[in-house]
C-alpha cells in the first residue's frame, strides 16, 4: 500500500500594509514666517519715518513728486483713511475685528491644506492686520505716510506697508486659481482587522478501510 505524498505547507499570507499618510506641510511655520517679515518691515520703515525723519513735524517729503511721496497722517480708522474716527471706542473695535480675523485665519488654515499661493496670501493679511494693531497700541492711531498722486490729481489718502499687504492677501485668498483651493483634509484610513488563519483540515487516514469484510474479520 502506498501512502498519500504529504501536502506542501501553504505560506502564510502577507497583509499588505496601509499607505503611511502624507506628512502634513509646515503651514504655520511658512504662514508665521511670511507674518513676521510683514511686520518687521512695517514696523522699522514707521519707526524711521516717525523717529528718524521727523515726519510727524515736517508733514510732508518730497520724493518722486507727484508720484511717490511720504505724506504723515495719523488713520484712526480702516485702510487708506477709510472710516476715520477719533472715537476711542472705535480704536479697540478695530483692533478686536483685526485679531478675530487673524484667529479665523488661523483656524482655517489647521483644518485644510492650503495651496502656496493661498499661505502667501494669509502671510500678507495677517502680517499686516498685526502691523496696524501695534500702531494703534502704541500710538492710538495707524501711521500712514506714503501717497501717489498723479500730475493733474493729488491723492487725498496716504496709506503704509501694513495696508499693501492686508490688500494683496485679502485680494489673493478670495482669487486664488479653483485648482489651487484648499480642501479639507482627509480622515486616515482606519486599518483593517487581519484575518484569521484558515484552520488545517483533520488528516485521513491512509490506510484504506476494506469494506468487504465481516465483523468477525472474515
Amino acid at each position: 500500500m502506498t501512502e498519500d505524498a504529504p501536502k506542501p505547507a501553504r505560506k502564510p499570507r502577507t497583509r499588505k500594509q496601509p499607505p503611511a499618510p502624507e506628512p502634513r506641510p509646515p503651514v504655520m511655520r511658512n504662514v508665521g514666517l511670511i507674518a513676521a517679515l510683514i511686520i518687521l518691515l512695517d514696523q522699522v520703515l514707521k519707526y524711521v519715518v516717525v523717529h528718524v525723519l521727523r515726519l510727524d513735524v515736517v508733514r510732508e517729503i518730497d520724493l518722486i513728486d507727484p508720484w511717490l511721496n511720504l505724506r504723515m497722517a495719523w488713520n484712526q480708522g480702516m485702510n487708506f483713511g477709510l472710516f476715520s474716527s477719533d472715537v476711542d471706542l472705535t480704536r479697540w473695535l478695530l483692533i478686536v475685528v483685526a485679531l478675530c480675523v487673524c484667529v479665523w485665519i488661523g483656524v482655517w488654515l489647521g483644518r485644510t491644506r492650503p495651496s502656496r499661493f493661498a499661505q502667501v496670501s494669509a502671510g500678507l493679511l495677517i502680517g499686516g492686520a498685526l502691523g496696524n494693531v501695534i500702531d494703534r497700541i502704541a500710538y492710538g492711531a495707524v501711521a500712514d505716510f506714503l501717497n501717489m498722486s498723479l500730475p493733474n490729481w493729488r491723492n487725498p489718502y496716504s496709506f503704509n506697508v501694513a495696508d499693501i499687504a492686508i490688500f494683496l492677501g485679502a485680494i489673493g485668498l478670495v482669487l486664488q486659481p479653483p485648482e489651487a483651493k484648499s480642501k479639507p483634509e482627509a480622515a486616515p484610513a482606519k486599518p483593517r482587522k487581519p484575518r484569521a488563519a484558515p484552520k488545517p483540515k483533520a488528516e485521513v487516514n491512509a490506510t484504506p478501510v476494506d469494506k468487504t469484510r465481516d465483523e468477525a474479520g472474515k
